[in-house]
């Protein structure tokens, strides 16, 4: 039977582009030599990892005023690494606290500078984006989390402030279009949209870098990696081919652009089924709130959770399982899944 993954990461990849790495790993482009042992200097990896940053130059629409890196550690080496590089012990920067990963971000900043938290939705379980929150002048960046894999949230507008965004952009990053002006420092891990887990995007305005007084270590120094064009030390290098790949998939569906309009039209074939069926209930009552990427959902009577849950899983629906901080159903529905497969899990739920 074939496997809906609707897993929240390690998640789904596009089928060809699995055909296309596991090729590689039995040998890369007819070289004798597979991609998992090929020299990170080789001219091979090389024109790689140029293309890799081609591709995200020109799918994020990034300018040459900002660097493009592939670095290891996830989204939480960057919760440290980013207020690390930008904030100084007396500046302030203001962090918008949406789940458990803007937590996580906010507890590392505060080992650097003064940490402001804006607003938070921790009252009610982060199940809402704050609005309406003030945001004071003179901070030295303002932090958001994009899209919450845990409660099924999502930023779709993002604030407008005098001080630089940061973003950890791991779970929507390549899913739409983004106003990159915003930005000084956007991060991802690459395991929902980007590729395997193992390699994080890092895309960051140089002029922001270079005004911290602290040491950095050289592994941590954002101007160290860019120097090197990532290869300060041994890359990633298997995670960076198939988010080549992936990056590659993406530009050939059409760009943000066409993932947009991918992404809203799952989304919304989801969510109409949960409001429509009145054994299911959204985990998040905002329309406007809600997460394209991971769509949380619970049975409005509980009894039906175990039987729900099973009834997915015989027609192939793998990963549902919501969160222990939330419970319920979790559907991550990530650039390559297909329309087809959340059909199923509606049909599942229709029939249910």
């Amino acid at each position: 039977m074939k496997k809906h993954n609707f897993s929240a990461g390690p998640a789904i990849l596009p089928a060809s582009v699995i055909k296309e790495a596991a090729a590689g790993v039995l040998e890369l482009d007819g070289i004798g030599m597979s991609i998992l042992e090929i020299s990170h200097r080789s001219a091979e990896f090389i024109a790689i990892a140029a293309e890799a940053e081609s591709l995200a130059r020109e799918l994020l629409q990034i300018p040459a005023d900002y660097a493009v890196l592939f670095l290891s550690g996830g989204a939480s080496g960057q919760f440290s690494m980013s207020a690390m590089n930008l904030l100084n012990e007396n500046q302030s920067a203001g962090y918008l606290d949406t789940g458990t990963w803007s937590s996580k971000a906010i507890k590392e900043a505060k080992a650097f500078g003064k940490v402001q938290v804006l607003a938070s939705s921790k009252d009610q379980n982060y199940n809402y984006i704050p609005t309406g929150y003030d945001i004071p002048a003179g901070l030295r960046y303002v932090h958001v989390t994009s899209n919450n894999t845990i409660f099924g949230t999502q930023l779709r507008e993002f604030p407008t402030t005098d001080a630089p965004l940061v973003a950890d952009m791991s779970s929507d990053i390549f899913s739409r279009r983004i106003p990159l002006e915003k930005f000084g420092l956007i991060y991802a891990g690459a395991q929902k949209n980007m590729g395997p887990a193992g390699v994080t995007l890092v895309i960051v305005r140089k002029d922001l870098l270079g005004q911290v007084d602290r040491h950095l270590p050289s592994m941590l120094d954002y101007r160290i990696h860019i120097e090197n064009e990532s290869m300060f030390n041994t890359p990633p290098v298997y995670p960076i081919y198939v988010s080549m790949l992936t990056m590659r998939w993406v530009k050939a569906q059409g760009g943000l652009e066409a993932m947009e309009r991918h992404n809203e039209a799952k989304a919304k074939l989801l969510y109409d089924e949960i409001e429509r069926n009145p054994r299911f209930q959204c985990t998040v009552p905002n329309p406007q709130d809600r997460s394209l990427m991971n769509v949380t959902f619970v049975c409005t009577d509980d009894a039906d959770t175990k039987p729900f849950l099973a009834a997915a899983e015989a027609a192939g629906c793998d990963g549902i399982k919501g969160h222990r901080s939330v419970g319920g159903f979790r559907a991550s529905i990530y650039n390559s899944m297909p329309l087809e497969s959340v059909q199923v899990l509606v049909d599942v739920m229709k029939n249910f």
